[in-house]
C-alpha cells in the first residue's frame, strides 16, 4: 500500500498555516468540507452585514438619494478599479457590470466593428466554456465569420491573417489548464490579432498580470474566487490606449457620456464607462465589493503558495486511496489554476455520493470530478478528511445506489 500524509500531519500543516485565521472571515458550514469555491465562493462574514446596511439603510432610509448620498452611481467604476488591482490592470480599465456572456458579446462586436473586413475567422478552443463557444458562434454569424475552435494544441499554429479575433480561457474551467498568458499575447501580437481573456477561473485564484503580459482585452466573473455571491456581476477589462478605439454595440444609457442630460442622440463616455449599459444592481454590486474587498487584504503571494502546497496534498492523497479516479490536471503549477480535476465514467454519482458524505465538489460532463482549491478558506485537514470519506464511498461501492444516478438540473 503507498504511504500518504496522515491526519496529524495535515493538522500540523494547518497550524503552522499563515492563512488559516482567514477561514473565521467566511461563514461555513459547520462539518462540510467546501470545495467548490471555483464554482461559488464562500459567503464573507463581513458580506452579512453591508448587505443590511445596503437594504435597510441605502434603500430603506436613502431611498432614490443613495445614487449620489452612497456613490451607487459610482460602484461599477469604483469596484472595477478595485478588480484592476487583482489583474495588474491600471485604475480606469475595468468596469463591474453585466455577466461574462454580455461582457464578451460587448467586447467581440467593439473589436470587429473597430477593423472591418479584418480576417475570415474567431479562433477559439474546441471544449471551451459553453457561453464562450455559444457567444462567439454568434457573433461570427452576425458579421460573417467562420468560428475555428481548435484543440489546445493547435493554438498557437492557426494564429495568423485570417483570423479576425481570439477568445481564450486562461484558466480551463474543466481540466484546470493554463495558458501562457506572455507566450499566447505575443504570438497574436505578432500577426496583430485582437485576443480577448476570459479570466473567470483566475482571478482571485493565480498571479494574473495584463500589463505586464500586454494583454488588451478582458472579462470575469465575480462568483467564483471573489466571493461576490451567486450571479454575482461581471467585469470587463479594456487596456488604455484600446479604448479611445471601441465602442460597445451595447449603447445603454448608463453608456452615456452624460446619461441624465436624457438626450436622444447617443455620445459615448469617455473611458471605460461607455461599456455600461442599463441601470447598475445596486445590491449585487455591494455584495461583489464585499468579496473584492476581502481578498484585496490578503497577500496573493501567499494565497498562490498555498494554492500550490494544497494542490501536492491533494493529489498525493488521492493517487494513495482514491486511484480509480484519474488526474486530468497538469502537475506543473505554471501550467495549471487552482482547481484539481479527476476522471471516471461514474464521475456523476460519485460526486452525489460525496456530497452526501459531507463533501462539496462539483461533476462537469461527461465524467469529471472536479475539486476547488480555495485557499482563504481551506484547509489541509479539510483535504484529508475529504479524501478519507470519497475513499470510503468508492471502498464500499456507495456511489452504485440508485439515488445518485438521478440527474438534477444544475450540475
Amino acid at each position: 500500500m503507498m504511504d500518504y500524509p496522515t491526519l496529524a500531519e495535515a493538522e500540523a500543516r494547518d497550524a503552522a498555516d499563515p492563512l488559516a485565521r482567514w477561514r473565521e472571515r467566511f461563514t461555513l458550514p459547520e462539518g462540510v468540507v467546501y470545495l467548490d469555491g471555483n464554482s461559488l465562493g464562500a459567503l464573507p462574514v463581513a458580506t452579512r452585514g453591508l448587505m443590511h446596511d445596503a437594504v435597510d439603510r441605502q434603500w430603506g432610509e436613502g431611498l432614490i438619494r443613495s445614487w449620489n448620498d452612497a456613490d451607487w452611481i459610482g460602484a461599477p467604476r469604483r469596484i472595477g478599479d478595485k478588480i484592476a488591482a487583482l489583474i495588474g490592470a491600471a485604475p480606469g480599465e475595468v468596469i463591474a457590470c453585466d455577466s461574462v456572456t454580455v461582457n464578451l458579446y460587448k467586447l467581440m462586436g467593439a473589436i470587429l466593428a473597430a477593423r472591418p473586413g479584418q480576417g475570415r475567422t474567431i479562433l477559439t478552443e474546441s471544449g471551451n466554456f459553453p457561453t464562450d463557444l455559444h457567444v462567439a458562434a454568434g457573433i461570427a454569424a452576425q458579421h460573417g465569420l467562420v468560428l475555428d475552435a481548435c484543440a489546445r494544441e493547435a493554438i498557437a499554429e492557426r494564429i495568423g491573417p485570417d483570423v479576425a479575433l481570439m477568445v481564450l480561457t486562461h484558466v480551463h474551467y474543466k481540466t484546470g489548464e493554463r495558458f501562457d498568458m506572455a507566450a499566447i499575447q505575443a504570438l497574436a501580437d505578432t500577426h496583430n490579432v485582437p485576443l480577448i481573456w476570459d479570466l473567470s477561473h483566475s482571478t482571485g485564484a493565480v498571479p494574473v498580470n495584463l500589463a505586464a503580459d500586454a494583454a488588451r482585452f478582458a472579462v470575469g466573473c465575480g462568483y467564483k474566487y471573489l466571493n461576490g455571491g451567486p450571479g454575482a456581476p461581471a467585469f470587463l477589462y479594456v487596456a488604455a490606449e484600446a479604448l479611445e478605439f471601441l465602442g460597445s454595440p451595447i449603447q445603454g444609457w448608463m453608456g452615456h457620456a452624460a446619461p441624465f442630460a436624457m438626450t436622444d442622440g447617443y455620445e459615448p463616455a469617455p473611458g471605460i464607462e461607455r461599456f455600461l449599459a442599463g441601470t447598475p444592481p445596486m445590491l449585487s454590486l455591494l455584495a461583489l465589493e464585499a468579496g473584492v474587498d476581502l481578498l484585496l487584504e490578503a497577500d496573493r503571494d501567499a494565497l498562490w503558495t498555498k494554492s500550490q502546497a494544497l494542490f501536492d496534498f491533494l493529489t498525493t492523497l488521492m493517487a494513495a486511496r482514491c486511484p480509480e479516479l484519474v488526474p486530468i490536471t497538469p502537475e506543473r503549477a505554471d501550467l495549471r489554476g487552482s482547481h484539481a480535476s479527476f476522471a471516471h465514467p461514474d464521475a456523476w454519482p460519485i460526486n452525489r455520493a460525496l456530497i452526501d458524505a459531507g463533501v462539496i465538489g462539483d461533476f462537469r460532463a461527461p465524467d469529471v470530478l472536479r475539486l476547488g482549491l480555495t485557499p482563504l478558506y481551506l484547509g489541509f485537514a479539510d483535504i484529508w478528511h475529504a479524501v478519507d470519506r470519497l475513499a470510503a464511498i468508492m471502498g464500499e461501492g456507495r456511489w452504485q445506489r440508485d439515488e445518485y444516478k438521478v440527474a438534477t438540473r444544475v450540475t
